[in-house]
């Protein structure tokens, strides 16, 4: 059987649109800031950043696609050994100590954690004796999602470690039980209730309803045990809640989510930088101020501007319409990847692509709802929007490995007949 290599050239494209939306995004906001020209200032970097990417997706695309899976565990030992290198070597930058300095760049190594991570959850999850109906396989799904996280923890980049339970994601595709989602969401429920009724007024709550629920299934003695164990779960951690906020948690930390919750009225400290977000953005109104004239922009009012916070450029200059086009070429890109993942013919390779899908989809939504003050600000970038050298390869390596994936399926497909 002949076989083709063939580039999705739909996912191709509207990664360079958002690419295109990135390097002009960051040449608006620092216009006025010493960047002139395109070429020049962080706009010139990001372009550069862009050149490596483009090199480096040459260099992928000349590989056989067997070469990620036979180095799969590799990719992550050695990533993992660069996390604990920075523990120790690393410089710290914006309260963490997450970077390694070589020469007049800085690496980050938690974003590339990330592609190491997805290589090896494909290729454990890719065996044929692999189960996550099992607990041991469980486990070990978990410790290589939760290895990284921890380490990026010790660095004290929380919001980089947040990242890592968008594998979560990937885990429920690839068969694990709906129960485990609906735990972690019924463990946010808990934090943010027991932050703003507090927990005696929470714990009331529940014990009222399980009240209620027992004295209509009394009959039924095989759920009355199990729902006695849930409360009493749900109202160990409401206690342990405040324990978690207090003694885990920084205090900028800990300003950020009372802001977000409205427990906390603070726009000239923890909720300024969303404060001003929210300022620019709706000043675009439908249309926007137009490329270049974004005064809250110019007037460097937000922190963060060229990275965390890059969305408000878009979204005064560009106004509804621009916000609302650049969070559909995400959408569309996810969706695409989705597909792409749906008709690999090998489970490794619709694992990765399927985790580079979820990444990207956690990236987004985090960063845009922290922005428009729906989420905590934790620190974390958009999408090959943001600048920063270290986020703009990660999101390529993990977009192009995806698409080299996807170019090799009648490979696949052949050795599946072969």
């Amino acid at each position: 059987m002949e076989t083709k290599t063939r580039i999705d050239f739909i996912s191709l494209l509207l990664y360079l649109f958002i690419a295109c939306i990135g390097i002009a995004s960051v040449y608006s906001a620092t216009s006025e800031q010493g960047a002139f020209t395109l070429l020049e200032g962080r706009s010139g970097r990001q372009l550069m950043w862009y050149g490596v990417s483009v090199f480096l997706a040459i260099v992928i695309f000349l590989l056989n696609s067997e070469f990620f899976e036979v180095f799969s565990w590799y990719f992550y030992i050695g990533l993992m050994l660069l996390l604990v290198a920075v523990l120790f070597v690393g410089a710290e930058i914006a309260g963490s100590r997450s970077w390694l300095k070589i020469g007049s760049f800085s690496l980050q190594p938690a974003e590339f954690a990330k592609y190491g991570t997805a290589f090896a959850i494909a290729a454990f999850l890719s065996h044929i004796d692999v189960s996550l109906s099992k607990r041991k396989d469980l486990l070990t799904a978990g410790a290589i999602i939760g290895i990284p996280a921890v380490l990026i923890i010790l660095q004290g980049d929380a919001g980089s470690a947040l990242v890592f339970s968008s594998f979560i994601l990937v885990l429920y595709r690839e068969g694990l039980t709906p129960l485990v989602l609906v735990l972690g969401l019924t463990a946010i429920l808990i934090f943010v209730l027991t932050m703003v009724i507090g927990t005696g007024i929470l714990a009331g709550i529940v014990l009222a309803i399980l009240g209620v629920f027992l004295s209509f299934t009394y009959t039924n003695k095989k759920i009355i045990l199990p729902s006695i164990i849930a409360a009493v779960a749900c109202i160990a951690f409401s206690f342990s809640v405040q324990y978690i906020f207090s003694e885990v948690l920084q205090e900028h930390q800990q300003k950020r989510i009372q802001v977000t919750l409205n427990l906390l009225e603070d726009p000239q400290g923890a909720g300024y930088n969303v404060n001003q977000a929210k300022i620019a953005i709706g000043s675009g109104g439908f249309n926007g101020k137009g490329f270049l004239k974004g005064s809250h922009t110019k007037g460097d009012f937000i922190p963060e501007q060229t990275t965390d916070f890059i969305f408000c450029t878009i979204g005064e200059e560009g106004g509804w319409l621009w916000s609302a086009g650049t969070i559909l070429l995400f959408t569309l890109l996810i969706l695409r990847l989705y597909w792409l993942a749906h008709r690999a013919k090998k489970k490794y390779k619709r694992v990765f692509i399927f985790s580079v899908a979820s990444i990207i989809f956690f990236h987004l939504t985090v960063n845009i709802g922290m922005t428009i003050g729906l989420m905590p600000v934790i620190g974390i970038p958009l999408p090959l929007i943001s600048y920063g050298g270290s986020s703009i390869l990660a999101f390529s390596l993990l977009i192009f490995t995806a698409l080299r994936f996807d170019a090799s399926r009648d490979e696949d497909l052949q050795s599946v007949f072969s």
